[in-house]
């Protein structure tokens, strides 16, 4: 195993329709500006390609999580900067990535249950309201916040750049991220 030390991993967090996708095209930008390509691990893509019909219970996201987690591992083994796009509902989903990947920062988008829901693009809390989705993080089933996250971004009041400007700076205290002026 190779453990070079210039991988890292940043889980993005947060109920759907947080803002997370929102935050990730904001920090990919950011860090190619900055010479770091990532590589981004967003979970609607990924679980089409793992599972043509997922039933989205607990035992078909433990496997789903476990298996982008090793994704992940792999890809930072081998120095690649890798964001995850993933609500990932159950903390032991992030914890177990967090104890696999040795450079593991977990951001946490907070935005209130209500914006998520007026938000909705794909439309997951019209369906889980109609009956159609049984297993929405937030309505159907608990979504359980990072006791200590990273960082904190605020999704409802939060300009992306500045969010992603913040996890940089957390990249660059702990050393992952060589310290940058943005003359």
């Amino acid at each position: 195993m190779l453990e070079n030390p210039k991988g890292f991993a940043i889980w993005i967090t947060g109920l759907p329709a947080s803002g997370k996708s929102v935050l990730t095209a904001a920090l990919v930008k950011r860090l190619s500006e900055r010479g770091v390509q990532s590589v981004v691990l967003e979970s609607d893509a990924l679980r089409k390609m793992f599972s043509r019909e997922s039933r989205y219970d607990d035992k078909d996201r433990e496997y789903f999580y476990g298996s982008i987690a090793f994704i992940g591992k792999v890809l930072t083994d081998h120095g690649v900067a890798v964001i995850f796009d993933a609500t990932a509902n159950k903390r032991a989903y992030r914890d177990r990535a967090r104890r696999e990947i040795l450079q593991f920062l977990e951001v946490y988008v907070d935005t209130p249950l209500e914006v998520s829901v007026q938000r909705d693009p794909k439309g997951i809390y019209r369906k889980a309201l109609s009956g159609e989705a049984t297993h929405v993080p937030g309505l159907q089933v608990e979504y359980e916040a990072p006791l200590k996250p990273d960082a904190v971004v605020h999704g409802d009041r939060e300009n992306p750049e500045d969010a992603s400007r913040r996890v940089v700076e957390v990249l660059e205290t702990r050393g992952w991220l060589t310290p940058h002026s943005d003359l």
